[in-house]
């Protein structure tokens, strides 16, 4: 066997051309995605959300003051926008699958370090890494894997990556009351260690010529992008906006604003985890049956209504509804968005995968100025919640309303 014949050989075997043995595709296509779904549990999952219940026991600690914690909660969502800027230029250095195994570790890193309040500094620094994992995880993770998927399967598939988001909003939910029984340190060694467990686990899964995909963003060709796509970044960076209230507030809002309690605001958090579980592998079904265009506008809508629940309701049912369709939504616009991305921009790998990282840093850039912003506006108001649900409600009104303009534009056009 000559070499050309030799390296042929190889790139069959690690490449089988479609039909010549779709298990073995499929099977590999299910194990890459479940390597995303851990990374999106530890960075994501894990990393931001395990947080949020663990506001209130930080203040009860008096580890830091109210308004200390939540400007620690918005470190990460800072660290979040760098992250995302950051994760071509990383990945065309050392490669996506290195990029990714160090963002994991990094995370877990993360847990074990905020397990003693040395300084607000040292805090908000590794508050500030965490969220810089996320970012670069976010970023990478489906641009590694959804060139290995078929067009058919990319939304259940992203659906599947995202999902480890809510996996780690419902375990955080889970664990850290628990943990918290033995002792606020014992909670980030314990979230440490699970973050451990998750690393080591898909290790080798990642597919192994993922390098090649994460072309250096120098060498991106200048593309003028189109009415639709900037609309579309717009759109994401106002989703984000939507999101911040539930993510930040809605733990301590049940907590100290209702008087209910942490294991109370704890359990609304878990219902949060378990539609953030659903969310993105409904939204990324419906995206491959329907449309994602279409299926962004609903979602859109249904977000909108679920977000501002709070304001018209504080009764159980209307905070239940409300944490399960806005934890839905968390992750579940991901797929989405990515869906319409492809839809948008067809023909072009390179585009798809900037204009991805263009959407994620929209994302970041708006979550971040909301997290701080509304972290101002709660300081102003006295810890005035309902301001925060109605502003977030208000901004994603305002994605739909671009959407449909939009429509009716290109109708007339």
């Amino acid at each position: 066997m000559t070499n050309a014949d030799t390296k042929q050989h190889i790139e069959t075997r690690l490449h089988p051309q479609p039909g010549s043995d779709s298990r073995s595709t499929s099977q590999r296509t299910w194990r890459y995605a479940v390597a995303g779904l851990s990374a999106s549990l530890v960075g994501l999952g894990l990393a931001r959300f395990s947080y949020t219940p663990l506001i209130p026991a930080l203040i009860a600690a008096r580890w830091f003051s109210a308004s200390d914690v939540v400007y620690l909660g918005a470190a990460n969502l800072a660290g979040y926008l760098a992250g995302a800027l950051a994760a071509r230029a990383v990945a065309s250095r050392i490669g996506a699958v290195p990029a990714l195994r160090a963002m994991m570790l990094l995370a877990t890193l993360s847990f074990f370090a905020s397990s003693a309040p040395v300084s607000f500094t040292w805090f908000f620094a590794w508050r500030f890494l965490s969220g810089l994992t996320g970012g670069i995880i976010m970023v990478l993770a489906a641009s590694v894997i959804l060139p290995h998927t078929s067009p058919a399967r990319r939304g259940i598939v992203g659906g599947v990556i995202f999902a480890g988001v809510g996996l780690g909003v419902a375990a955080s939910g889970t664990l850290v009351p628990l943990l918290l029984q033995q002792g606020l340190q014992q909670s980030w060694y314990g979230l440490g260690a699970l973050s451990a467990v998750l690393t080591l686990a898909s290790w080798w899964n990642w597919p192994a010529d993922a390098k090649g995909n994460a072309a250096p963003s120098h060498q991106a060709k200048p593309h003028r992008a189109s009415s639709a796509a900037r609309a579309l970044l717009l759109q994401y960076g106002l989703n984000a906006v939507a999101l911040v209230p539930h993510m930040v507030f809605i733990v301590d809002f049940v907590a100290r604003g209702l008087g209910q309690g942490i294991a109370a605001g704890s359990h609304y958090w878990v219902l949060y985890g378990l539609g953030a579980i659903v969310g993105p592998l409904v939204t990324g079904h419906l995206g491959d049956r329907s449309g994602f265009g279409p299926a962004l506008r609903a979602a859109f809508l249904i977000e909108a209504a679920a977000v501002l629940l709070p304001t018209v309701s504080t009764a159980p049912v209307s905070l239940i509804v409300s944490s399960v369709v806005v934890g839905a939504f968390t992750p579940g616009i991901v797929p989405l968005v990515l869906g319409r991305i492809h839809e948008l921009l067809p023909h072009s790998a390179e585009q798809q995968r900037a204009t991805w990282s263009h959407a994620t840093t929209s994302f970041a850039l708006f979550q971040a100025a909301a997290a701080y912003g509304f972290s101002w506006i709660y300081a102003q108001t006295g810890g005035d919640y309902l301001v925060q649900f109605g502003l977030g409600g208000a901004a994603v009104v305002l994605a739909l309303a671009i959407d449909l303009a939009l429509a009716l534009t290109t109708r007339k056009a």
